[in-house]
């Protein structure tokens, strides 16, 4: 949807427990991943807005994954409709099972490392697989199996090895592909059974990624963890877009949000009361849906109605698109951007300093930096 830059608002296409053991039955046949790579692209190609971080991919993706399902053609997508957990997973993913049999039995006969395998959690930023830092490179390139998110890009995923094996874990708004519970079961039968497994994460995996949860679950078991931090999408993005999150002058602190509870949690927005500081920027993850009530929120709080503030869609990729308003026009703003998950919100006088604020002067830099400063005094 193409709109034109506006005072308010900018929209910018980017150019091109101890685990139960899984059961396991008769061995079935197996799947290369040349062929289903192939499918993949194919199917890639084909779709109507190629993107590698929408839900839209997921088709593309379990094709891609196909060695998981291909073996039972009933089998096209994640079920949960069997009770038994263990038996859901063995059902479902029957290379999975016959890979996970021949580790054991590589162990029982000697062939095999005699203990236990490695859990990596690696970041791979916001998106942009240049981000990538080299020792997550290399841990993806030695990996014997590996677990990613929806926020990882097929260009991440081209890095893995051959002979490697991957398995689709993401999560969005309403649907799991798996649990959380199913995901610690995997990550540890696996290492149990003395495989190198990585743990993809887009960002960083220990901001907003669960990477504690995991990690805490898997060293109870005594498995070791490591840890490989990517770039979050708060510096990736604001980076990319000029922003400094913080700028002596303008704001001292930056505070990352959550704009997503967990099922029947607390309302995640309870802390705008705390928030409001004109001297601090805040950066909103999974907040889309909630826009609406944390800028009304924010501004009954005492934040002012003309505060600078970005949404960043898919940030630092090639489908990246921003939409800058004043907060309180944000909501609007966005809902007529039509913007989609993933999408980043940064709010703070800072923005103002990006090249790309509709209110500087032939963009540029000094006169974001000139209206923040006035910003700034305006509110003290």
């Amino acid at each position: 949807m193409a709109l034109s830059p506006s005072p308010s608002s900018s929209l910018t296409p980017r150019p091109p427990s101890p685990s139960t053991p899984l059961p396991f039955s008769t061995p079935l046949p197996r799947f290369t991943l040349s062929a289903i790579r192939a499918s993949g692209r194919l199917l890639s190609a084909a779709a109507a807005a190629p993107s590698p971080f929408t839900e839209a991919q997921s088709a593309a993706r379990y094709q891609r994954d196909g060695w998981v399902y291909a073996a039972d053609s009933t089998l096209s997508a994640p079920s949960h409709s069997v009770d038994d957990r263990a038996n859901e997973i063995a059902l479902q993913l029957p290379e999975l099972r016959k890979l996970l049999g021949a580790l054991r039995e590589a162990r029982k006969s000697g062939g095999g490392s005699e203990g236990p395998g490695s859990v990596s959690l690696v970041g791979t930023g916001p998106g942009d697989p240049e981000l990538l830092t080299l020792k997550a490179v290399r841990s993806i390139e030695k990996a014997d199996l590996i677990l990613y998110d929806r926020l990882v890009s097929n260009d991440v995923l081209g890095l893995v090895r051959g002979d490697a094996r991957l398995l689709y874990v993401g999560k969005t708004a309403g649907y799991h592909s798996r649990t959380q519970e199913e995901i610690h079961e995997l990550l540890l039968s696996f290492a149990e059974a003395g495989a190198n497994v990585v743990r993809l994460k887009g960002g960083d995996p220990l901001v907003f990624g669960r990477g504690g949860e995991e990690m805490d679950f898997l060293q109870k078991q005594g498995i070791h963890v490591k840890v490989i931090p990517g770039i979050t999408s708060a510096s990736g993005i604001a980076a990319e877009l000029g922003i400094p999150l913080t700028h002596r002058g303008i704001a001292n602190s930056v505070r990352f949000l959550t704009g997503h509870s967990r099922n029947g949690g607390t309302d995640p927005l309870y802390v705008a009361e705390n928030a409001v500081d004109p001297e601090s920027t805040l950066v909103v993850y999974m907040g889309l849906s909630t826009l609406p009530s944390l800028a009304h929120k924010l501004i009954y709080h005492g934040l002012p109605t003309n505060t600078p503030a970005v949404a960043v869609e898919r940030g630092t990729t090639p489908q990246q698109r921003t939409v800058f308003a004043m907060l309180n026009n944000l909501s609007d703003e966005v809902k007529l951007a039509e913007l989609v998950s993933p999408t980043l919100i940064i709010i703070g006088n800072v923005v103002a300093l990006s090249p790309l604020w509709p209110q500087s002067s032939e963009g540029s830099v000094a006169s974001g930096r000139e209206y923040a400063e006035r910003r700034q005094v305006s509110s003290l």
